[in-house]
C-alpha cells in the first residue's frame, strides 16, 4: 500500500504575500514628475467682458517655433545659441527707450513665444529656458547675486534675508528699482504640423 503524501500547510500563504506587498508599498519610492513652473493667465470668464488690451508692436519681441523646429525671432530665422537667444531678449527688456525699435520699458516689455503643434518638448522647453534665464539674469544682478543663488533663493522665501534679496531683485522695494515683471507669453500652437 502505497505511502500517503503529506501535505505542506499553505493557510498562511495569503498573509505572508500581504505582508510583503504592504512591504514593498510602504518602502518604495514612487517618482513624482515636476512638470513647468508657469504661471497661468485668469481664466477668461474672470476677465472683464469689454477689457481690451492695447500693446504697441515694438514692446512685442516675438520668437516663434515651426513644426520642424526651426526659430524664427522677429520675424528673421534664428541659428544662434539659446544663450545668445538670453542675450538678446535681456537687451530687449532692459532697453529703457534708448532704441527707438525695442520696448519703452523693462515693465512693458513681453517675450510672445508661438510653437506649432508639431513642434518638439525639447524644443520648446529649450526656448521657454532661455527665455525665463534672461529675466533670472535681470533678477540676479538688480539683486547682486549669482544666477544659481538667484534661484536657490527663489525657492526659499520663507527666510526674511532671501525675501529681502528676492523684492530687490524683482524691484518690489526701493533700492531694487523699477519693478520687472516676467512678461512670458506663450501663446496657444497653431495646427500646422498636425501631431
Amino acid at each position: 500500500m502505497p505511502r500517503p503524501v503529506p501535505e505542506i500547510p499553505n493557510a498562511s500563504m495569503a498573509d505572508i504575500a500581504f505582508l510583503l506587498l504592504t512591504f514593498f508599498l510602504v518602502t518604495t519610492n514612487v517618482a513624482n514628475d515636476k512638470g513647468l513652473s508657469i504661471q497661468l493667465p485668469p481664466p477668461p470668464e474672470a476677465l472683464p467682458q469689454d477689457l481690451e488690451i492695447k500693446i504697441q508692436e515694438r514692446n512685442l519681441f516675438k520668437i516663434q517655433i515651426n513644426s520642424f523646429d526651426n526659430i524664427l525671432v522677429e520675424g528673421d530665422p534664428y541659428s544662434g545659441t539659446m544663450t545668445e537667444l538670453t542675450s538678446r531678449i535681456k537687451k530687449f527688456v532692459m532697453n529703457y527707450k534708448s532704441d527707438p525699435e525695442s520696448s519703452d520699458t523693462p515693465k512693458d516689455a513681453i517675450v510672445s513665444f508661438k510653437t506649432d503643434r508639431g513642434t518638439s518638448h525639447k524644443k520648446f522647453v529649450g526656448v521657454l529656458d532661455a527665455c525665463q534665464a534672461a529675466y533670472n539674469e535681470i533678477y540676479s544682478e538688480r539683486a547682486g547675486v549669482t544666477v544659481k543663488r538667484w534661484l536657490e533663493l527663489s525657492s526659499d522665501l520663507g527666510d526674511p534675508d532671501n525675501r529681502k534679496l528676492y523684492d530687490i531683485g524683482r524691484g518690489r522695494l526701493p533700492e531694487g528699482g523699477v519693478e520687472i515683471p516676467m512678461n512670458i507669453s506663450i501663446a496657444e500652437p497653431t495646427k500646422v504640423g498636425g501631431k
